[in-house]
């Protein structure tokens, strides 16, 4: 029996981890592209679920439909909030992007809450209540969807940032911004596509979740931490370091929610963040900042 509710945790933690990693993976390339940390990073999780949550009903509770929407919507709005702020901002503006990515924070928050109010809502889908058993193992069919959609979004980002100009471009600016401008690679499209594809990711992230946890204004603060603790601990910039430390603590967070108290599931990840700061400071991962 405790071996089987020893692998029941790990199966819920492993796919609970993977949404971790979109979400910090899409933080750690805004930053390894734009030397910028976007403290709204947790509204566009937050507006993900709610694009999600009003598509599904007029695609008839289709689940992988509604997904690809949703991504849709929050990639366009990451365009469009690059156009009109993050555009304005240099690489030396460390400061001053943190103010206008917190009040860019504050407003979706409180413009979400305004529209919506600050109640809850369930998303249904096709699969409502079913799951999956193996043995005696049971994964709810939305958590299994959300963790294979998770592998398919990071298998689709590493094919593109290795085998496409468009990824390639984004690591050479994340390598040597100097070197980029030299051979002709214009920053300002390549930062434009970053923030596309890091918002695309984060709203995937948070049309996955809506399923599986309630959808309120609030739901992408307590993630957007977590998801900073996870970069610095996986090494600022560096992809693949913020998605394994994500898989990492979503399987530790689930064993600690198992066999310890709440308070320890929740106070991990910070804990581990600390002890790399005062061990490595750059990060488990990194030697330098990059992306990919």
């Amino acid at each position: 029996m405790d071996a089987v509710f020893f692998a029941q945790l790990l199966f819920n933690g492993l796919a609970i981890g993977l949404i971790y990693a979109l979400i910090a993976v899409g933080l750690a390339l805004v930053y390894g592209v734009l030397r910028i940390v976007n403290f709204a990073h947790g509204e566009f999780l937050m507006l993900g679920a709610y694009a999600m949550a009003l598509v599904t009903p007029v695609l008839g509770l289709l689940y992988l439909p509604s997904l690809a929407v949703a991504m849709a919507i929050t990639a366009l709005l990451g365009v469009v909030m690059f156009e009109l702020l993050f555009a304005r901002l240099k690489e030396t503006d460390f400061e001053r992007s943190i103010l206008v990515t917190t009040g860019l924070s504050i407003i979706l928050l409180h413009g979400v809450q305004w529209i919506f109010s600050a109640s809850g809502r369930m998303v249904d889908t096709e699969f409502g209540f079913a799951g999956v058993e193996i043995g005696d193992i049971r994964i709810t069919a939305t958590r299994l969807a959300a963790g294979v959609v998770a592998l398919g979004a990071f298998l689709a980002l590493w094919l593109i940032l290795t085998r496409t100009q468009f990824g390639r471009a984004m690591r050479a600016i994340s390598q040597n911004r100097e070197a980029a401008l030299m051979v002709g690679i214009p920053p300002r499209k390549v930062a434009r596509n970053a923030m596309m594809l890091a918002c695309g990711l984060c709203g995937l992230a948070g049309a996955a979740l809506a399923p599986v946890y309630l959808v309120q204004p609030i739901m992408g603060q307590a993630l957007l931490f977590k998801a900073f603790a996870l970069v610095i601990i996986g090494g600022l910039g560096h992809l693949q370091g913020a998605a394994i430390a994500a898989v990492i603590l979503g399987v530790v967070e689930s064993l600690a929610g198992g066999f310890l108290t709440i308070v320890w599931q929740e106070a991990i990840v910070f804990v581990a963040m600390i002890l790399v700061l005062l061990l490595r400071p750059q990060g488990l991962f990194a030697t330098r900042i990059r992306v990919g």
